[in-house]
C-alpha cells in the first residue's frame, strides 16, 4: 500500500476484516450510524440510519450493507467511517489490515533512515570550532604572507594582537614582535 491509496479504496481492502472482527459488535455499529447521521447526514440521511440500525438484522449483515452503502457515497464518507471508528474503536482502527500495512512500510523505511543518520555526520565530530580555528589560523597565515613587508606590517601589528588572542598566540605574537623590531 502507498500514501496514494485514498479511504475508498482501503474500506475496500478492509471491508472483509471489519464483517468478521468480533469487536465490532451490535453497539459500535450503532455508534458509527448515529456520528454519520448525526454530524453528516449528507452522508447518512435518517431513512438510511433508522435501516442499518434495524435491530431485527443481525449485526455482520448491517455492517456489510452500510460498508457497501459507503463505498457507493465516495471517497469522503469513507473517510469519515474511518475518522468514526478510530475515535470510536481505537483497538480495531489500529488492527485493520490496511493500518498494519502501512505502518509496517512507515518502520521500515524509519529504520531505513535511522542507519543512515550516523554515517551522514561522522566527518564533524570535531566540532564547528575546530573549523573555525583551522580557517582562521590559515587565513591569519594568507594575510602575514600577502603583508609581508616591513611597512605594511607595521599597519596591521595592532590586528595581529587582538588576532592572537584568539588563533594560536605563539606563532602570531613572536611573528607580531619580529614584526616590530
Amino acid at each position: 500500500m502507498t500514501d496514494i491509496d485514498d479511504h475508498h479504496q482501503q474500506l475496500q481492502r478492509d471491508a472483509n476484516f471489519l464483517c468478521s472482527d468480533q469487536r465490532m459488535d451490535t453497539e459500535l455499529v450503532d455508534t458509527l450510524v448515529l456520528q454519520l447521521n448525526r454530524i453528516y447526514p449528507q452522508i447518512l440521511s435518517d431513512k438510511e440510519a433508522h435501516r442499518f440500525r434495524n435491530l431485527s438484522v443481525p449485526t455482520k449483515v448491517r455492517l456489510a450493507e452500510l460498508l457497501k452503502h459507503l463505498h457507493g457515497k465516495g471517497e469522503e464518507a469513507c473517510h469519515e467511517f474511518y475518522r468514526g471508528l478510530h475515535i470510536h474503536a481505537e483497538d480495531v482502527y489500529s488492527s485493520l489490515p490496511t493500518r498494519i500495512i502501512k505502518r509496517e512500510t512507515e518502520d521500515s523505511k524509519w529504520t531505513y533512515n535511522v542507519e543512515i543518520c550516523p554515517e551522514r555526520y561522522v566527518l564533524n565530530e570535531r566540532g564547528p570550532m575546530f573549523f573555525l580555528s583551522c580557517f582562521s589560523f590559515l587565513a591569519c597565515i594568507a594575510m602575514l604572507y600577502y603583508y609581508r613587508e616591513d611597512e605594511t606590517l607595521r599597519c596591521t601589528g595592532p590586528f595581529l594582537h587582538c588576532s592572537a588572542a584568539r588563533l594560536s598566540k605563539d606563532v602570531l605574537i613572536s611573528y607580531a614582535e619580529v614584526g616590530k623590531q
